[in-house]
């Protein structure tokens, strides 16, 4: 059973357990001072080694958003044309293409997740709302095809911005489901509202029972925009989230955690105020706009948009993290382990905000170890 926004919105009186992006920083906006701390950005040792230089996996790809692996084949959504595209040789082929995708700025066909031979889609709609189904798969590698497609969410808010959009599964076998504010900032700290969140369901779509409020599928609040979620080997929940022009920010996410937002940016002292989650580490936007995330090993691997590079960061030390390949590739949408181990990630200047070179945007694969 899907649940729709109108049972979402009987629920305005619940309230939460209290824990004690625009894509790029949006430069109208007034920064918040600095935090009296700062967190360190560069680790004496690195985290992780990479094994020889990045390999193209894939080229011409038209604002490719998400990739995920499925019977044996590696998938893309695509943001603006609302395909799904599977990796054949050196080119792609289009699985099928998603119903009712209404791209407009950040809007579109975003993330996409698996599940046995479900793939599971968040899209923004020609309806305006945002929203997630999931597509039995047919076919074989080489020759996947999507089936007919059931809602299992429907009613987040969207706009041109801040669709926040990442959806995974996590170890308990829950669909995780990241929602920006919409421009519509107060909503962040609605507990009623879909909006600002990162949610939990079952992969029916139901709410599980041990979520923090009886009848809602909000696991924290408080959220602008995420657009990265990755669990450790110990099951610890990570986010990375789009700040507006001071920080963008990597959480641990606690059941029923509220991170701030718009209260608080980055480092809640800065405010005075301690009923926030910190995050475990935040970044200036001009060096972050962070997107997709994974974790291979003990390492955490985040793509940035406007940084353009990709983040190592080690599990043990959080705080700390290397940077790689600084402006080589451009803007970084998403980053994935393969089935075979090595680390692939996602360019994405065709996106309107990006500079394409010849052969963007593309996936690179890189060993690693």
């Amino acid at each position: 059973m899907r649940i729709a926004v109108q049972v979402l919105m009987s629920l305005a009186g619940a309230t939460l357990i209290a824990a004690c992006g625009g894509e790029d920083a949006n430069p109208s906006q007034t920064s918040r001072p600095s935090p009296q701390t700062s967190t360190p950005t560069t680790s004496e040792t690195g985290p992780s080694v990479i094994a020889g230089p990045p390999t193209d996996v894939v080229t011409d790809l038209d604002a490719p958003w998400s990739i995920v692996f499925a019977q044996g084949a590696a998938l893309i959504s695509e943001r603006d044309t609302g395909d799904i595209l599977e990796i054949v040789g050196d080119g792609t082929r289009v699985v099928g293409t998603v119903r009712d995708v209404a791209p407009a700025g950040e809007g579109g066909l975003l993330g996409l997740a698996v599940r046995e031979r479900d793939l599971f889609v968040y899209f923004t709609s020609s309806g305006g709302d945002n929203r997630v189904v999931k597509y039995p798969l047919t076919g074989s590698a080489g020759s996947l095809g999507l089936g007919e497609p059931e809602d299992v969410l429907v009613g987040i808010p969207g706009g041109r911005t801040h669709n926040g959009g990442r959806i995974a599964f996590g170890p308990d076998d829950m669909l995780y489901i990241t929602t920006g504010d919409a421009q519509n900032r107060p909503n962040a700290q609605d507990p009623s509202s879909l909006s600002g969140k990162i949610l939990r369901l079952t992969p029916e779509g139901t709410v599980p029972a041990d979520n923090p409020a009886a009848g809602s599928p909000v696991w924290s609040l408080g959220h602008r925009n995420v657009q990265g979620l990755a669990w450790s080997n110990d099951g610890t929940m990570y986010s990375v989230e789009f700040g507006q022009d001071a920080w963008d920010e990597l959480n641990i996410i606690r059941p029923g955690g509220n991170y701030g937002w718009p209260q608080v940016e980055g480092i809640g002292e800065a405010v005075g105020d301690s009923a926030y989650i910190d995050p475990v580490q935040q970044w200036r936007p001009d060096d972050a706009s962070p997107s997709g995330m994974t974790i291979a090993g003990d390492t955490i691997y985040v793509a940035n948009l406007k940084g353009e590079r990709l983040r190592a960061i080690p599990v043990a030390a959080p705080s700390t993290a290397d940077e790689l390949y600084v402006n080589e590739f451009g803007r970084l949408r998403d980053v994935a382990v393969a089935p075979d181990g090595s680390l692939w990630f996602l360019t994405n200047n065709t996106d309107g905000r990006g500079s394409p070179g010849p052969g963007d945007d593309r996936i690179k694969r890189v060993a690693i170890g």
